[in-house]
């Protein structure tokens, strides 16, 4: 049971959900980048296009007055002729900073763009594992199911305090109470017992619960 437990702990679907989330985190990371970098563009072209909108509001309300007759002096004449003209020079340089912004804008939205189909992707790619990784788990669970069931008829089975060692001997030996003796060696520790320890189970009435003089597991021939 434990092996099943310790298998749908360790699927590796897991792994790849894991490295999944971390692609998607370093693409966030750039995404929030590229994103803020094309909010403070889209920033500066709107201030621009107000601007030049203001200077043209302005050149309207010039050249209106300076057409309408509202004004004979020539001075005041010539002085309105050149602040249209002014203004005009300073909506062309307007406009080139907001085309320049515009141009510069281009390479930061097609970023944008395509890290947001990345992510869209890793989201799309962290659906698929976690179908996978959900599918596996049910495998096991119908599996621990039984395994859970067979233990609990083989416990019934067993003697009481048998079955309370066995689970406190579980509980502190990493999932294994207990081992199959083979060729002299303890398949829980692995160590080899004394002759005269191997000596004295064979000698054993065939009931006689023995343990690991190792590692105190239950022993089992």
């Amino acid at each position: 049971m434990d092996r099943l437990v310790h298998r749908r702990e360790t699927l590796p679907e897991r792994a790849e959900l894991a490295a999944v989330d971390d692609e998607a985190a370093a693409v966030d990371a750039k995404l929030g980048d590229a994103a803020g970098r094309g909010d403070e563009l889209e920033r500066r072209q709107t201030r621009l296009e107000e601007e030049v909108a203001a200077v043209e509001r302005r050149i309207t309300e010039v050249d209106r007055r300076l057409y309408s007759g509202e004004v004979s002096a020539s001075r005041e004449l010539q002085a309105m002729a050149a602040e249209i003209e002014a203004l005009k020079r300073r909506r062309s340089d307007l406009e080139d900073q907001a085309l320049s912004v515009m141009e510069e804008r281009e390479p930061v939205d097609a970023e944008v763009s395509e890290l947001e189909a990345q992510r869209l992707a890793l989201d799309e790619r962290a659906e698929v594992v976690q179908a996978a990784i959900a599918r596996a788990e049910a495998v096991i669970d119908a599996e621990l199911a039984v395994e859970r069931e067979t233990r609990s008829e083989l416990a019934a089975a067993l003697p009481t305090d048998l079955a309370t060692q066995y689970d406190r001997l579980r509980a502190r030996l990493g999932g294994i109470g207990a081992a199959r003796l083979v060729s002299g060696s303890c398949t829980g520790c692995h160590l080899t017992l004394s002759a005269i320890e191997l000596d004295r189970i064979r000698r054993a009435p065939p009931d006689t619960v023995q343990h690991c003089e190792q590692c105190g597991r239950i022993l089992v021939p």
